[in-house]
């Protein structure tokens, strides 16, 4: 029986223990760590757990002995120093998104992995969706023949109080603006559907948030060798729309489901390719649908790589993907240049402290409270059906 911590008592840290909780024969929740220990010990008693206790910090559960697996749910600043701790003490690690503050911290945490033969797992839930799962089949087959243009909406909408938590909206604690908190698993979607780009651009703004130095909207562009794809980061855009959008030769396939076919007149212009749209809907359906989804099938794979019996889907080294394209993105956007990748270790944009000089404050965060009354979070427009 694997013995789970949960290390951070927010809304996120719910989730996790609802999915652990699917395999309660194969592990049991043994602690909830937090600053403010009346969080962890209200979470347990939300959730009905009794055979487990609150501590204050990560290191007190550790010293009571009883942890296999640590979940990571703290703020983006905070995952790199716990992920490894916990590593070294012999624990396998699945930490939330973003991975880390940096892609200097992401190699320490996939380097202490390795050096303690433990699994380091980063939080790409979505890759566990039925619909997702579909539409990356048919890519990865080339149902509708090579990509040549992606478009991603990750649109969202949070008011401005939203950046009054004391770790939201700076650089040194939250590490990033829309593009790090809320596009996140858009970006490790199309890096997971499409790979890695050769070059970035982008630019970015604040301008509904004046409690935060962060980005609230933003807009990049990613080169492939034959295909172009764009994200338009947002936490301004109300009824919060994400989308997925594949251009393919034979088609389009997106997430939501909306697939299309185009075949030319005889003066080139479009009418619908019937046959071809039938060969896009079988093919999507012939897929079968996912048994589990989401965080719970995503720690199911990690607890049975653990056990031996599964490989594992999101590793470190996934994780680090999607951190690099937003290094990448945001020096794009201070520079005002294209950005070449892979990012280089002497890269300014490689290390937190060297990035966040460069980055620019849009405005100053002047109000910040402990915790909010409320912690229920609400999700958007869900993306997997």
């Amino acid at each position: 029986m694997l013995g789970i911590a949960i290390v951070g008592a927010g809304a996120i840290a719910g989730v996790h223990i609802n999915a652990y909780k699917e395999f309660g024969g194969d592990c049991e929740i043994r602690a909830v760590c937090d600053l403010y220990v009346n969080k962890a010990e209200e979470l347990l008693e939300k959730k009905g757990i009794q055979n487990a206790r609150a501590y204050k910090s990560l290191e007190e559960a550790l010293d009571q002995g009883g942890i296999d697996v640590v979940s990571v749910c703290l703020p983006p600043s905070a995952h790199c120093e716990a992920a490894i701790h916990a590593l070294n003490h012999g624990c396998h690690v699945l930490v939330e998104k973003p991975m880390a503050s940096s892609l200097e911290e992401c190699d320490k945490m996939i380097r202490a992995a390795g050096e303690n033969n433990r699994l380091l797992s980063v939080v790409c839930q979505n890759r566990f969706k039925t619909p997702m799962e579909r539409v990356h089949r048919m890519l990865e087959e080339g149902t509708g023949g090579r990509v040549t243009h992606a478009i991603v909406n990750s649109l969202w909408w949070r008011g401005e109080n939203y950046y009054d938590l004391w770790w939201r909206g700076t650089w040194e604690s939250e590490c990033g603006g829309s593009f790090t908190s809320h596009s996140v698993h858009h970006i490790d979607l199309l890096q997971w559907m499409m790979g890695m780009p050769e070059s970035v651009m982008a630019c970015m703004r604040n301008v509904g948030h004046h409690n935060s130095e962060l980005e609230d909207v933003g807009v990049a562009v990613f080169n492939y060798p034959e295909a172009m794809a764009q994200l338009t980061t947002s936490i301004v855009d109300h009824g919060e729309e994400q989308e997925l959008i594949f251009q393919t030769e034979k088609g389009r396939l997106s997430i939501p489901w909306e697939p299309a076919a185009s075949k030319p007149l005889p003066n080139g212009f479009p009418e619908q390719d019937e046959e071809g749209l039938k060969m896009l809907e079988q093919a999507y359906l012939s897929i079968p649908e996912l048994k589990r989804e989401g965080h719970e099938a995503q720690i199911g794979n990690f607890l049975g790589a653990i056990q031996g019996g599964e490989a594992l889907l999101t590793s470190g080294e996934e994780g680090r993907k999607s951190i690099e394209l937003i290094a990448a993105i945001y020096k794009s956007a201070a520079t005002q240049r294209t950005v070449k990748l892979p990012l280089a270790c002497d890269d300014p944009f490689y290390s937190k402290s060297t990035m966040i000089r460069e980055m620019p404050h849009f405005f100053e965060k002047t109000k910040s409270v402990e915790n909010f009354e409320k912690v229920e979070i609400t999700l958007g427009r869900d993306v997997g059906k």
